[in-house]
C-alpha cells in the first residue's frame, strides 16, 4: 500500500510554489489498548495522569512492561496507580502549524517532512490539524484517523504575521479535551517567538539595566505560559517542541543584548513545555534535519506508557508544587516524566 507521503507528495509539489507551512504541532490523545484486561481502568479528572518513557542504561526504549513495574510517588509518598495503558495505546493527535511571518521561508521543507512523519503513526492514532498566524488559531481538520484527509489538510495552510503559539497550545489543548479518555500529546514545530509574550519581554528588558538583560525576563512566570502548563496537567497532554533554527538565540545575525534576552526567553519557555509534560524539546540545527526529528518523535510516542493515580487530596488546590518521581521494578531500567504539578 502506497504511504501518505508518496499518496500527497504529488499534489504537494504542484501546489508548494503556492502554500507554505511554519510551524506544526501535533497533539495525539490515545485510546485504550492494554496487553492485559486488568492493565486499563478508566480515569476520572481528579486523577494525575502521567506518560512515561522507559529506557535501558544503554538507552534503548523498554515498551514490554506492566503496571506492576512501576511505582508513583508523590511528594516522597507512594501512591497507587489506577489506571495504565501499554505503549502500543493509540494517540490523538493535533498538528498545529505555525503560519506566521516569521517561517515563511521553509515552510515547503516544513510541509514535506509533516507529511512524512503521518506515515510514522499507527492506524488507530486520530490527527487534527490547526494553523495559527496574524488572523489568529483556525482547525483545519478535526479529529479522524483518516490520514489522507489529514495530509489534505496540511497543503491547505497559509498565512503570515504574528505568532499566537500560546493561544494555539490553549486551542489545541482544548480540542483535545473533547476526546475524552485517550492519550493525548503535542508535537509543534516552531520557533517559538509568541509575538505577545514578546511584547511583554521588550517592555521588561526597556527597564533593565544593562547588566541585568540577561536575567530580567523570568521565562516560567509568564501569564500565558503558566495558562498553557496548568491546562496541560489537567489534560494530561505531553509537549514535544520542534525549535526551528530562526528563534535561536546563538544565530541572531546582530547579537544585540535585548534581543538575545528576548530569544533566550522563548527558547527557554519551549524547553519548559517539554520538561513540565514529559515531553521532549528537539532542536533543530538545520532544516535537513527534519525528517529524522520528525521520525524521532513518533518513536518518541510509541514508547510511552500512561499511568494515572489519585493525589493524596484530590480536593486541595492550594497551589503549591507537587514533585513526582517514578521508579521501575527493575534497576538497569530509568524512568523519565514530567517533575511535578502546581495544585490548582
Amino acid at each position: 500500500m502506497p504511504s501518505v507521503f508518496a499518496s500527497v507528495s504529488k499534489l504537494a509539489r504542484r501546489i508548494a510554489p503556492i502554500l507554505s507551512f511554519a510551524a506544526l504541532i501535533i497533539v495525539i490523545p490515545c485510546g485504550i489498548q492494554a496487553q492485559q484486561p486488568d492493565d486499563v481502568i478508566k480515569t476520572d479528572t481528579s486523577l494525575v495522569q502521567l506518560n512515561v518513557g522507559v529506557v535501558d542504561k544503554q538507552g534503548r526504549a523498554i515498551t514490554s512492561l506492566s503496571s506492576h513495574d512501576f511505582v508513583v510517588y508523590e511528594d516522597g509518598v507512594r501512591r497507587p496507580i489506577v489506571a495504565f495503558e501499554p505503549t502500543e495505546a493509540p494517540f490523538s493527535l493535533v498538528l498545529l502549524l505555525d503560519m506566521s511571518g516569521s517561517t515563511v521561508n521553509f515552510r515547503q521543507q516544513i510541509q514535506m517532512s509533516a507529511l512524512r512523519f503521518l506515515d510514522a503513526l499507527a492506524p488507530e492514532d486520530r490527527v487534527a490539524v490547526v494553523q495559527f498566524n496574524g488572523k489568529g488559531v483556525k482547525s483545519l481538520i478535526s479529529f479522524t484517523n483518516d490520514l489522507k484527509r489529514v495530509a489534505y489538510a496540511i497543503t491547505l495552510a497559509v498565512g503570515s504575521g504574528d505568532t499566537p503559539l500560546y493561544e494555539a497550545l490553549n486551542y489545541s489543548i482544548k480540542e483535545l479535551g473533547h476526546e475524552g479518555k485517550r492519550r493525548k500529546a503535542i508535537v509543534v514545530l516552531t520557533d517559538g517567538i509568541d509575538t505577545q509574550v514578546r511584547n511583554g519581554d521588550r517592555a521588561v528588558v526597556s527597564k533593565a539595566e544593562a547588566k541585568e538583560l540577561s536575567t530580567a525576563i523570568k521565562a516560567e512566570t509568564n501569564s500565558q505560559v503558566v495558562s498553557v502548563l496548568n491546562d496541560a496537567d489537567r489534560q494530561g497532554v505531553t509537549i514535544f517542541p520542534l525549535a526551528l533554527p530562526s528563534g535561536d538565540p546563538k544565530r541572531l545575525p546582530l547579537p544585540d543584548p535585548s534581543i538575545t534576552a528576548m530569544y533566550a526567553a522563548a527558547r527557554t519557555r519551549l524547553q519548559l513545555l517539554a520538561s513540565r509534560t514529559g515531553g521532549r524539546l528537539h532542536e533543530i540545527r538545520r532544516l535537513d534535519d527534519l525528517s529524522r526529528l520528525y521520525a524521532q518523535v513518533a518513536a518518541d510516542l510509541r514508547s510511552l506508557y500512561s499511568i494515572a493515580y489519585q493525589p493524596p487530596t484530590s480536593s486541595s488546590h492550594d497551589g503549591r508544587w507537587r514533585e513526582i518521581r517514578v521508579e521501575i521494578a527493575r534497576a538497569d531500567l530509568v524512568a523519565s516524566t514530567k517533575p511535578g504539578y502546581f495544585a490548582r
